[in-house]
């Protein structure tokens, strides 16, 4: 197997996840790292055993680097992910891929004309327990769904928001609680029910009015495509990180995941399928365990071809339109259609 030359862009909190899945991903290789802070750059590359660019584009230069990760601020993502496809790079990129449709729709026409693929990192797809719900839905054992309920209680204080000023600003995060934190949730809503057509739902701020310009809790009623409904409640004010808790009730049983675990319900037995506990014990398990298991899947589809192993540019839209469409409602005060 051939080895995959790879290169981080920006070092904040999540890249972690990604220096950690390329050691374990056959054929990957962490070739560099770069970051904007040269002192705190050059430790990591030194720890890592790689190479240090401070400008991404002097990276971009590198002939035997083949793919490149974003996980930098949103604002950033949109630029360096079209530098990255236009200067013949593999792009792996942390959600969102852009911080609106528009933008979304400009790295797409890129996406569809550049030599190398485009893939979105939607890692809590990838956890035990969305892929025994997508099994579960498919097999048909339960019927028909009938409604999807799933609420997110994350905590996020004032000190998250003041040490990175980039973030709870529309123009530089696009938001804050649905396009940063509850966007996976809402990816997972629109997954299990093959798309949501329409949405009613309200944003506002509450404890940290004072310090964001953007939301810290929203909630919204969906008309979802398959004919069912859907509920949804987020909020950052929370006291701690508790794991999603996401109900799907069906004609003949429901499906419950609480404190990482999930559970079938019906015919009067409660069964529990599987769970997304980290196997060593360590990380952030209400993040879910899905980043290495998404970038192995990447990195298949990189050396072996094919485009249903990964996240596309095409799915991960799909989100961004809902997040936009309940900021809409909330504007406006009614159901808004999403057209994907």
């Amino acid at each position: 197997m051939r080895a995959i030359n790879a290169a981080i862009i920006g070092c904040g909190a999540i890249h972690i996840c990604h220096v950690e899945a390329l050691r374990h991903t056959p054929g990957a290789h962490l070739h560099a790292i770069v970051d904007t802070d040269i002192i705190k750059g050059q430790a990591l590359a030194a720890t890592y055993g790689c190479h240090f660019y401070q400008d991404y584009r002097e990276m971009l230069q590198d002939q035997r680097i083949e793919v490149v990760h974003i996980c930098t601020p949103h604002y950033l993502h949109k630029t360096m992910i079209l530098d990255a496809l236009a200067a013949g790079k593999t792009v792996f990129s942390e959600k969102p891929v852009g911080m609106n449709s528009l933008e979304v729709a400009d790295i797409a026409e890129a996406a569809n004309r550049a030599s190398g693929i485009l893939g979105v990192c939607y890692q809590n797809r990838y956890n035990p327990t969305s892929r025994a719900i997508r099994d579960v839905l498919a097999s048909n054992v339960l019927g028909k769904m009938l409604s999807i309920k799933a609420a997110l209680t994350w905590s996020r204080s004032g000190g998250y928001y003041t040490e990175s000023p980039w973030r709870g600003r529309f123009a530089t995060e696009g938001g804050s609680l649905l396009i940063n934190q509850a966007i996976h949730t809402l990816d997972l809503m629109q997954w299990f029910a093959g798309g949501i057509d329409s949405v009613k739902g309200v944003v506002d701020s509450g404890p940290l009015a004072g310090t964001i310009e953007t939301e810290d809790s929203a909630m919204a009623t969906f008309v979802l495509h398959n004919g069912a409904r859907g509920l949804f409640w987020a909020t950052n004010n929370h006291t701690t990180d508790s794991p999603l808790l996401l109900e799907i009730h069906c004609e003949k049983g429901m499906l419950q995941l609480r404190d990482n675990t999930l559970w079938q319900i019906a015919d009067g037995e409660r069964i529990s399928l599987t769970n997304d506990n980290p196997p060593t014990g360590n990380g952030k398990n209400y993040w879910g365990i899905g980043h290495q298991k998404a970038i192995e899947q990447f990195y298949q589809a990189i050396q072996h071809g094919g485009d249903s192993n990964y996240i596309n540019i095409n799915q991960a839209a799909k989100s961004i339109h809902i997040v936009e469409a309940i900021y809409r409602s909330s504007q406006l005060r009614r159901w808004i259609s999403i057209n994907y």
